[in-house]
Protein backbone atom coordinates (compact mmCIF):
# COMPACT_ATOMS: atom_id res chain seq x y z
CA UNK A 1 0.00 0.00 0.00
CA UNK A 2 1.70 3.48 -1.06
CA UNK A 3 0.58 4.99 2.53
CA UNK A 4 2.42 2.21 4.40
CA UNK A 5 5.32 2.42 2.44
CA UNK A 6 5.26 6.19 2.65
CA UNK A 7 5.53 5.91 5.91
CA UNK A 8 7.53 3.49 6.47
CA UNK A 9 9.78 5.28 4.01
CA UNK A 10 10.09 8.57 5.83
CA UNK A 11 10.46 7.49 8.95
CA UNK A 12 13.53 5.52 8.29
CA UNK A 13 15.16 7.98 6.51
CA UNK A 14 14.71 10.42 9.05
CA UNK A 15 16.20 7.43 11.58
CA UNK A 16 19.36 7.20 9.28
CA UNK A 17 19.96 10.58 8.41
CA UNK A 18 19.54 11.75 12.10
CA UNK A 19 22.20 8.30 13.03
CA UNK A 20 24.39 9.33 10.25
CA UNK A 21 24.03 6.17 8.26
CA UNK A 22 23.41 6.84 4.61
CA UNK A 23 23.56 3.38 2.07
CA UNK A 24 26.62 4.17 -0.33
CA UNK A 25 26.64 2.85 -3.63
CA UNK A 26 29.21 0.43 -4.80
CA UNK A 27 32.22 1.97 -7.40
CA UNK A 28 30.92 3.23 -10.27
CA UNK A 29 29.98 -0.37 -12.54
CA UNK A 30 30.13 -0.10 -16.17
CA UNK A 31 25.92 0.70 -16.31
CA UNK A 32 23.85 -0.64 -19.64
CA UNK A 33 20.26 0.64 -20.59
CA UNK A 34 17.82 -2.26 -19.81
CA UNK A 35 18.23 -1.81 -24.09
CA UNK A 36 21.94 -3.02 -23.80
CA UNK A 37 20.79 -6.00 -22.18
CA UNK A 38 17.74 -7.29 -24.20
CA UNK A 39 16.99 -8.20 -27.55
CA UNK A 40 20.31 -10.65 -27.42
CA UNK A 41 22.55 -7.78 -26.69
CA UNK A 42 25.89 -8.90 -24.41
CA UNK A 43 24.27 -12.41 -24.11
CA UNK A 44 21.15 -11.31 -22.70
CA UNK A 45 17.61 -13.16 -23.63
CA UNK A 46 14.54 -11.60 -23.09
CA UNK A 47 12.33 -13.47 -20.54
CA UNK A 48 8.52 -12.58 -19.45
CA UNK A 49 8.53 -10.40 -16.59
CA UNK A 50 6.01 -13.09 -14.97
CA UNK A 51 8.63 -16.01 -15.31
CA UNK A 52 9.42 -17.35 -12.33
CA UNK A 53 12.47 -19.99 -11.69
CA UNK A 54 14.70 -21.26 -8.74
CA UNK A 55 15.58 -19.03 -5.94
CA UNK A 56 19.53 -19.09 -6.16
CA UNK A 57 21.05 -20.11 -3.12
CA UNK A 58 23.61 -17.13 -2.80
CA UNK A 59 25.81 -16.81 0.59
CA UNK A 60 24.84 -13.80 2.45
CA UNK A 61 21.42 -11.74 1.58
CA UNK A 62 18.90 -13.99 -0.54
CA UNK A 63 16.74 -10.72 -0.42
CA UNK A 64 13.70 -12.34 -0.33
CA UNK A 65 11.81 -9.23 0.90
CA UNK A 66 12.50 -5.77 1.08
CA UNK A 67 11.49 -3.08 3.39
CA UNK A 68 8.91 -5.79 5.50
CA UNK A 69 6.72 -4.27 2.67
CA UNK A 70 5.60 -7.81 0.99
CA UNK A 71 7.48 -7.14 -2.12
CA UNK A 72 10.06 -9.61 -2.98
CA UNK A 73 13.08 -9.62 -5.36
CA UNK A 74 15.31 -12.52 -5.97
CA UNK A 75 18.01 -14.21 -8.15
CA UNK A 76 16.27 -16.76 -9.96
CA UNK A 77 17.61 -19.45 -12.61
CA UNK A 78 16.04 -21.59 -14.78
CA UNK A 79 16.43 -22.89 -18.39
CA UNK A 80 15.52 -20.33 -21.00
CA UNK A 81 16.60 -20.64 -24.80
CA UNK A 82 17.85 -24.20 -24.51
CA UNK A 83 20.55 -22.94 -21.50
CA UNK A 84 20.83 -22.33 -18.05
CA UNK A 85 20.57 -18.76 -17.39
CA UNK A 86 19.86 -16.36 -14.31
CA UNK A 87 17.65 -13.09 -13.68
CA UNK A 88 16.75 -10.87 -11.40
CA UNK A 89 12.94 -10.40 -10.64
CA UNK A 90 10.82 -7.87 -8.27
CA UNK A 91 6.93 -9.17 -7.45
CA UNK A 92 4.32 -8.71 -4.66
CA UNK A 93 3.07 -5.60 -3.71
CA UNK A 94 5.12 -3.30 -6.39
CA UNK A 95 4.19 0.26 -7.18
CA UNK A 96 5.08 1.86 -10.16
CA UNK A 97 8.71 3.23 -10.41
CA UNK A 98 10.08 0.09 -8.31
CA UNK A 99 13.22 -1.41 -10.28
CA UNK A 100 15.38 -4.58 -10.42
CA UNK A 101 18.27 -5.21 -12.32
CA UNK A 102 21.10 -7.46 -12.33
CA UNK A 103 24.94 -7.29 -11.68
CA UNK A 104 27.21 -9.60 -12.69
CA UNK A 105 30.99 -9.80 -12.02
CA UNK A 106 34.20 -11.50 -14.12
CA UNK A 107 36.22 -11.27 -10.97
CA UNK A 108 34.26 -13.54 -7.86
CA UNK A 109 31.89 -10.60 -6.69
CA UNK A 110 35.17 -8.42 -5.96
CA UNK A 111 33.79 -5.89 -9.07
CA UNK A 112 30.75 -5.27 -10.67
CA UNK A 113 31.91 -5.18 -14.52
CA UNK A 114 28.50 -4.49 -16.02
CA UNK A 115 25.17 -3.77 -14.22
CA UNK A 116 22.10 -4.54 -16.36
CA UNK A 117 19.22 -2.52 -16.01
CA UNK A 118 17.00 -1.17 -14.14
CA UNK A 119 14.22 -2.36 -15.41
CA UNK A 120 10.66 -0.37 -14.06
CA UNK A 121 7.82 -1.41 -12.62
CA UNK A 122 4.94 -0.32 -14.56
CA UNK A 123 2.17 -0.90 -12.56
CA UNK A 124 0.52 -1.85 -8.93
CA UNK A 125 1.22 -5.08 -8.44
CA UNK A 126 3.22 -5.92 -11.47
CA UNK A 127 6.26 -8.48 -11.59
CA UNK A 128 9.42 -7.41 -13.26
CA UNK A 129 12.61 -9.60 -14.76
CA UNK A 130 15.73 -8.36 -15.63
CA UNK A 131 16.93 -10.35 -18.76
CA UNK A 132 18.44 -13.48 -18.31
CA UNK A 133 22.39 -14.04 -18.84
CA UNK A 134 23.50 -17.62 -19.09
CA UNK A 135 25.28 -19.04 -15.92
CA UNK A 136 29.09 -20.61 -15.62
CA UNK A 137 30.67 -23.36 -13.64
CA UNK A 138 33.18 -20.43 -13.48
CA UNK A 139 33.88 -19.14 -9.95
CA UNK A 140 34.80 -16.17 -11.62
CA UNK A 141 31.71 -15.16 -13.23
CA UNK A 142 28.89 -14.43 -10.68
CA UNK A 143 25.48 -12.53 -10.46
CA UNK A 144 23.38 -10.27 -8.07
CA UNK A 145 19.75 -8.90 -7.95
CA UNK A 146 19.31 -5.28 -6.99
CA UNK A 147 16.14 -3.41 -6.33
CA UNK A 148 15.35 -0.24 -5.29
CA UNK A 149 11.70 0.92 -4.20
CA UNK A 150 10.01 4.04 -5.19
CA UNK A 151 8.73 6.11 -2.40
CA UNK A 152 6.47 9.30 -2.09
CA UNK A 153 10.10 10.98 -1.90
CA UNK A 154 11.72 9.16 -4.23
CA UNK A 155 13.80 5.68 -4.73
CA UNK A 156 14.56 4.40 -1.65
CA UNK A 157 18.04 2.27 -0.70
CA UNK A 158 19.19 -0.35 -3.19
CA UNK A 159 19.33 -4.12 -1.99
CA UNK A 160 20.86 -6.67 -3.51
CA UNK A 161 21.12 -10.20 -3.08
CA UNK A 162 24.38 -11.72 -2.37
CA UNK A 163 26.42 -13.33 -5.05
CA UNK A 164 25.59 -16.62 -6.82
Amino acid sequence: MRTARTIVATIAAALLVSAGMVAASPAHPALATAAQCSGGANGFVDISDSLTGTNASVSGNPMTHLDGLNVNAALQFGTVAGAQRGWAHIWGSTINGDQVWMDWSEDGGSTVHVRCGPWVVGSTGMSKTSAAKATSSSNLRRFRACARLMFAAGLGPTHCTGWW
